[in-house]
């Protein structure tokens, strides 16, 4: 099992290398047929498919920066909670309504929670803001 130390660290390693947007270093932290699930847009992938998930991000928010606001941790499990700033330089869809980029600084709030064993990430849920990121771009 995973001590509460060694899932924080690996989770602040983990949030590094998503702030450096370095697919590689993310993925290599990945336990074999992690799941990455991201609740509020209705996304699940897992297993191979996750890299390809994670580069995608990068690609729809070129910019996107996580910060920390807190970090808990105890034996097999971290939860963070971030929050989020990117810029609207791309079209945006949702529930068929399109915002086209703005140009716009957007920021909003999320929980990651973690489950991790033998030092690997095997899973990742994502709850976020969606509805603040609706609000910025117009499309509420």
């Amino acid at each position: 099992m995973t001590s509460r130390l060694e899932g924080r660290r690996l989770i602040e390693r983990y949030n590094d290398a998503w702030n450096r947007h370095d697919v590689d270093e993310i993925v290599s932290m990945h336990a074999p047929g992690m799941v990455f699930e991201n609740h509020t847009a209705g996304e699940r992938v897992e297993g191979e498919a996750v890299r390809r998930h994670v580069a995608s991000i990068f690609e729809s928010w070129p910019d996107i920066h996580f910060d920390t606001r807190r970090l808990y941790a105890r034996e097999g499990l971290v939860v963070c909670e971030w929050t989020a700033t990117a810029t609207h330089s791309r079209t945006i869809s949702r529930g068929g309504l399109e915002a086209e980029a703005t140009g716009a600084r957007l920021e909003w709030e999320g929980v990651d929670i973690f489950p991790i064993e033998d030092g690997l990430i095997e899973r990742k849920d994502v709850y976020s803001d969606s509805t603040a990121i609706l609000r910025q771009v117009g499309l509420l």
